[in-house]
């Protein structure tokens, strides 16, 4: 079954801030009531955790559930303005290969 582009971006937001408070995957999954194993799933966004268990991720991340969300969507709107960029680069790059072909003899 393919993986959600939400639940990566989720999974990624809960790894970022739980990296950021200096916790490992045990201690995480210790406050939050949840197997280590679990909290390992949802970062690599082979589980999708119910809301409650969102909500017990972000209460042992010391956030808002709201805040943990918000965050994954900003990962969505900076993948967007990242892809934008790299297609502009491509662009030229293709561009400056076809001026140096039509220079060459």
């Amino acid at each position: 079954m393919p993986i959600s582009s939400i639940s990566k971006r989720f999974g990624a937001a809960v790894r970022n801030r739980r990296k950021a408070a200096g916790l490992s995957q045990e201690t995480l999954a210790e406050r939050a009531g949840l197997h280590p194993t679990y909290v390992s799933m949802v970062e690599r966004a082979v589980r999708n955790p119910t809301l409650d268990v969102s909500a017990g991720i972000a209460e042992a991340l010391k956030i808002g559930l709201p805040k943990l969300v918000e965050e994954a969507q900003q990962q969505r709107r900076n993948s967007a303005r990242k892809e934008q960029r790299m297609s502009s680069r491509r662009e030229v790059i293709h561009r400056q290969k076809r001026e140096r072909l039509r220079r060459t003899p």
